[in-house]
């Protein structure tokens, strides 16, 4: 797997030069750029390495500028890199912007580098000697403390080779971490070529991609398909990562992108106006970071307003660490573990950094997370066999509270497939975890679990408290009070085999549920099932009953409900009700008609029925109409489902 070096250092002290006279590539192309004699955009070259396995091998270089304006652009060209080549003049020796590239590098979790003294050409040996001590001196504590130091002049080639051949060696003895497979290319620059269309570079993160492949641009969502792809020159099939990578886009304007986009396959990365990160506010910030602070936030390549919520805090002092939620002015894309860079309006300064935490929408609210001291740790947590499942379980309980796609979950850690599904399969083991959605592959963890059946619970209570005549409370009625289908189905099913919850027909109540009727309500209930059972066949309309009882409506209509539930009465339409036996015996009569007959007439109908009125026969017809028993043709009806005879 390839690696990519980075420069870093103050304008000035000659990075592309040195890059020049390393590897012959003028990395400054814009005429401004020569004009003025400064780096302003990122330039890019390469080492040819040693070949493997008879494969040519290219080591990918971002010369990034040293200017304090194009902080920015810096940061864009850092981020993607392996280990960086810290540039400092002899003759200068440490200034700001090398104590600011050298801090962001640290925040950016470069953890490898070697440092180039350049204009060896241009002091004496005594003023080289007292440059090494104060570089010696200045990387004390950081990533480079123990870095060799290499004095060299691009203009005599002295000390060149000795520089090329330690940064060849790092590409054998550095591993770089790729923490996933997902397939993202951070965008540093766009343009169009005649002939081709649209073209976009970057460096390829993790993930690979070929040619062909349908991909999307994001945040924005803008689909296209890969032409071509191309890395230091070379036309390959495949891109991999930690290749500096260019990507020919089909169907898409240089319009339609910018530098900070991501080129990524379709329903991978999921934008955000919000994000959770690990804030660490640098022990040289020149201030304390106060709550909803806005400032200048680097993701990637991308740039963009924010404004910080401290988890707990009303300021965040120099070196130290908490939670904090992070609220963009447009939407992001991001993965766990990146790593992102905070600075000041003004000064116009690195004043921390940020490991994102949770990059989706819809985590839970800073005041809502359940023990937040524990994602301060999940890097490591990840990193550790031992711990990897409590760091996981600590993204699920960060996560939405409906439960996190399997998709979505490879985003808030940096497990690879294999052992995210290990760990989630042991976690469902251990019931610290519940897969409500087989298909998508949807886990919740057990507490929010917890959380929906007791929400259900309480809504079947109040229902009963709110109707007390009513045995039950429809099903579907139930599970509209929730989100997620798929999971109010599952909690109810698990309710069910706790035998916490009962089941009738169509309907759903607590299992302790026991209908107290008054002495009143009883005696209606008594006094209305005799109203039906002594004229079957011409049983009392609702507004009868109405009349008859003075009772309130809504108690009427619920004994009649109750009378419903216990399967004595059936309601045929609004207002008109029958007695279960009586339907059951002309439906049996009828279903007796259609063995030996096709059709049925109203005048059949009204023998079978015994002699119903007009103003019962149509009603009842056309409930078995809707009960799909029959169906009318013309004038006649027909059964509908033969099966039932």
């Amino acid at each position: 797997m390839a690696i990519i070096m980075g420069t870093a250092g103050h304008i000035d002290h000659g990075k592309t030069t040195l890059i020049q006279a390393l590897t012959g590539i003028q990395c400054d192309r814009l005429a401004e750029e020569k004009k003025r004699g400064i780096t302003i955009e990122l330039g890019f070259a390469f080492f040819d390495l040693p070949e493997k396995n008879g494969q040519k091998l290219r080591m990918g270089i971002i010369d990034v500028p040293g200017h304090e304006k194009f902080i920015k652009n810096m940061v864009a060209g850092a981020y993607g890199i392996d280990f960086v080549l810290l540039v400092i003049a002899a003759d200068e020796g440490v200034m700001p912007q090398t104590r600011e590239h050298l801090e962001i590098c640290s925040l950016l979790g470069i953890q490898n580098g070697i440092i180039a003294l350049t204009k060896k050409d241009m002091v004496d040996h005594e003023m080289l000697e007292l440059a090494k001590e104060d570089i010696q001196e200045f990387v004390k504590g950081s990533f480079l403390e123990h870095a060799p130091i290499f004095p060299v002049s691009s203009h005599t080639g002295e000390g060149l080779e000795e520089l090329k051949q330690a940064i060849i060696e790092k590409n054998h003895t550095i591993r770089p971490k790729r923490r996933n497979n997902i397939f993202r290319l951070p965008v540093d620059r766009v343009f169009s070529l005649k002939g081709h269309g649209t073209l976009v570079t970057g460096t390829l993160l993790s993930g690979s991609a070929r040619v062909g492949d349908e991909v999307c641009i994001m945040p924005r969502n803008i689909p296209s398909k890969i032409r071509s792809v191309q890395s230091h020159g070379q036309n390959l099939e495949k891109a991999l990562a930690g290749n500096r990578t260019s990507v020919n886009l089909a169907n898409i304007e240089v319009s339609d992108i910018e530098r900070g986009n991501t080129v990524t396959y379709p329903q991978t990365l999921f934008p955000s106006a919000r994000w959770l990160v690990k804030l660490h506010c640098l022990s040289a910030s020149p201030k304390p970071i106060r709550n909803r602070t806005e400032i200048h936030f680097h993701h990637g390549t991308k740039e963009v307003m924010a404004k910080l919520y401290l988890k707990d805090k009303n300021k965040l002092e120099p070196n130290e660490t908490c939670l904090c939620e992070v609220k963009f002015s447009e939407p992001m894309c991001g993965v766990f573990g990146d790593k992102c860079i905070l600075r000041n309006f003004s000064p116009l300064q690195t004043i921390a950094g940020a490991s994102i935490i949770n990059p989706l929408p819809h985590f839970p609210k800073l005041r809502e997370i359940p023990d937040p001291e524990n994602l301060l740790s999940l890097e490591q947590d990840f990193l550790d066999e031992n711990t990897r499942n409590n760091a996981l379980y600590e993204q699920l309980k960060c996560g939405n509270k409906t439960g996190i796609s399997l998709r979505r979950l490879t985003l808030l850690c940096n497990l690879d497939e294999k052992d995210l599904d290990k760990a989630l399969q042991q976690l469902t083991a251990q019931k610290r975890c519940i897969s409500y959605d087989k298909e998508n592959k949807t886990y919740l963890a057990a507490p929010y679990a917890l959380e929906h059946e007791q929400a259900m619970l309480e809504i079947l209570q109040k229902y009963h408290q709110n109707e007390p005549l009513k045995q039950y409370m429809p099903k579907a009625s139930l599970l509209s009070h929730f989100e997620q289908p798929k999971l109010a189905h599952y909690v109810l099913e698990t309710l069910i085999k706790q035998k916490r919850i009962a089941v009738f027909e169509d309907g759903v109540c607590l299992a302790e549920h026991n209908i107290a009727l008054k002495s009143h309500e009883h005696t209606l209930k008594t006094n209305l099932y005799d109203d039906f059972m002594q004229n079957p066949q011409n049983p009392p309309l609702l507004r009868e009953l109405i009349e008859k009882y003075s009772v309130p409506q809504k108690e009427l209509l619920d004994v009649l409900a109750l009378l419903i539930q216990e399967h004595k009465l059936i309601k045929i339409k609004e207002g008109m009700y029958f007695l279960s036996t009586e339907l059951a015996e002309i439906k049996n009569n009828i279903l007796q008609f259609f063995k030996n007959n096709q059709d049925m007439s109203p005048g059949d109908f009204k023998e079978l029925s015994k002699g119903l009125t007009r103003k019962y026969a149509i009603p009842v017809l056309e409930y078995f109409d809707k009960e799909r028993m029959t169906i009318r043709v013309g004038d006649v009806r027909r059964l509908r489902n033969t099966g039932l005879i």
